[in-house]
C-alpha cells in the first residue's frame, strides 16, 4: 500500500517560491533590463534563431526588454499558447505591437491567425530553479511536454528566465521534468 505524505512537497515549494519571486520583483524593478543583457551576452543565437518568449503574468520576470533587444538584433520571436490540458504549447510568431488576445491563464497570446512556428530557443518562466537545470513550474506540465516534444524533433535550447532569488538547492524529482540548458537572471547567465 502506497502512503502519501501529508504535505505535497512541490505544492509547498510553489507557495514559498511565489513569495520569493514577489519579493524579488519588488526589490529589483530593473531586473528585466539586466537579465536581457545577460541573455544576449551568453546565449548562442544563430542567424536563423527563433526565440520563444512568454508573456509575463503575476510577478514573472518581464520579457519586454528582451523582446525589444532581440527584435533590434533581427532575431524572430514567438509567444506560446495552450492547446488544451495535457498537450504541448503551440508557438506563434510575434512582433511587439502585434495584436494579442487573452489566453487561458491570464497571459496574452498572439491571435489564432498568427503563424505557428517551431522555436530553436525556448525561454521558460518558472517558480524555482536549481543550478543544475531543475525547474519548478506551476504544475500543469506544459513546458515539460513542450520541451520533450521539441527535443524529440530536433535541437532546442531551454532557458529558464527568473530572478536570482528564485534559485533553490534542490527540487523534488519527477521523471517527466525536462531540464533547462541555461538559466538567466538579473545577476548572471549560466549553463546547466
Amino acid at each position: 500500500m502506497l502512503i502519501k505524505p501529508f504535505i505535497d512537497r512541490k505544492a509547498a515549494l510553489r507557495a514559498l517560491s511565489r513569495g520569493a519571486r514577489r519579493r524579488a520583483a519588488r526589490a529589483r524593478p530593473d531586473a528585466a533590463r539586466h537579465a536581457a543583457r545577460n541573455f544576449l551576452d551568453a546565449i548562442p543565437l544563430a542567424d536563423d534563431s527563433l526565440v520563444a518568449l512568454y508573456y509575463p503574468i503575476n510577478d514573472e520576470l518581464d520579457t519586454e526588454p528582451l523582446a525589444a533587444a532581440l527584435v533590434e538584433k533581427g532575431v524572430a520571436i514567438a509567444l506560446p499558447a495552450t492547446q488544451g490540458k495535457n498537450r504541448p504549447l503551440l508557438f506563434r510568431r510575434y512582433t511587439p505591437g502585434d495584436p494579442l488576445i487573452a489566453g487561458r491563464f491570464g497571459e496574452m497570446v498572439p491571435e489564432e491567425n498568427a503563424e505557428a512556428v517551431a522555436p530553436s530557443v525556448v525561454v521558460a518562466p518558472l517558480l524555482a530553479f536549481t543550478g543544475a537545470g531543475g525547474r519548478l513550474g506551476y504544475g500543469g506540465g506544459y513546458y515539460d511536454r513542450t520541451l520533450a516534444a521539441l527535443r524529440r524533433s530536433g535541437d532546442v535550447l531551454a532557458v529558464g528566465y527568473a530572478y536570482g532569488a528564485q534559485e533553490v538547492d534542490a527540487l523534488p524529482p519527477d521523471p517527466l521534468d525536462e531540464p533547462l540548458d541555461w538559466v538567466v537572471t538579473e545577476r548572471a547567465a549560466h549553463r546547466c
